[in-house]
């Protein structure tokens, strides 16, 4: 009884708070109002886009409410975490309910999942990234890996074709080519086709993505030794030696002895 009590007044607080705000013509949002148990100070949250002065409001505030009072800056995040909700999951808002640290999310982890990047279908109710774009970030990261990337140009059994999509879930690639047009096939059939008809290195590379395991580097090929790469001679020898200097070309073997 006693904390609805509360409730109340700390609602009929804040219209008051939002009218002396305007009375004041300050650019600034009152989000919410918070008694301390004994009464003996008021905590008022507001979001604004710019630095506000409120100095002259604090000592009007305090003269209405004869109390201490404290205006406190959050951002939108913070906001919704305290005045709570329901997300576009049909949930109430993670930063509410359980969450406890609210991590930064970029747009980056959208494009990874291959979201849409309309502001209105990856936004949550504080007007902010969703910040469950981040809860499965990884595992897409790490699914995509076995799969070619979207754009690059394989050997298959058809030819010459161009990954146009996957799917991670049903373990499939999209791919089109000039002569036979798309096709979708499983993932493990396109592991098949290209290492029974891809060139060797081209294999290494995509099985290595495709598993998930990095990039293949191929060994350095040895420089095969030519026959007379050394000069013979000491006089071919000196004559290399001045060529060199110069910086000159041309092939650096002796001529053939004659008999």
């Amino acid at each position: 009884a006693v904390q609805d009590e509360i409730r109340r007044s700390e609602e009929d607080a804040r219209r008051k708070v939002i009218q002396r705000v305007r009375a004041h013509d300050l650019i600034m949002k009152v989000s919410d109002t918070e008694w301390q148990w004994d009464r003996s100070k008021l905590t008022i949250y507001f979001t604004a886009e710019k630095r506000v002065d409120f100095r002259a409001l604090v000592r009007d505030l305090a003269s209405t409410f004869r109390t201490r009072i404290e205006l406190r800056q959050i951002g939108v995040r913070d906001e919704a975490a305290r005045l709570s909700g329901v997300g576009r999951c049909g949930r109430e808002y993670c930063c509410s309910s359980w969450l406890t640290e609210l991590s930064p999310v970029n747009l980056g982890l959208a494009k990874d999942q291959h979201l849409s990047l309309n502001p209105s279908q990856i936004s949550g109710g504080c007007g902010r990234l969703l910040c469950c774009l981040k809860y499965e970030h990884e595992f897409y990261v790490a699914a995509r890996r076995r799969f070619p990337k979207e754009g690059k140009t394989l050997r298959t059994a058809v030819g010459t074709e161009k990954v146009i999509a996957v799917d991670i879930f049903r373990e499939r690639v999209f791919l089109r080519s000039e002569e036979q047009g798309p096709r979708i096939i499983p993932l493990v059939q396109l592991r098949e086709e290209v290492e029974q008809l891809g060139d060797v290195l081209m294999t290494a590379e995509r099985r290595a993505q495709m598993a998930g395991e990095g990039p293949v580097v191929a060994p350095a090929r040895p420089a095969a030794p030519a026959a007379g790469d050394s000069p013979a001679t000491p006089e071919a020898s000196a004559r290399h030696s001045r060529r060199r200097r110069r910086g000159g070309g041309g092939p650096s073997n002796p001529p053939p002895a004659r008999d």
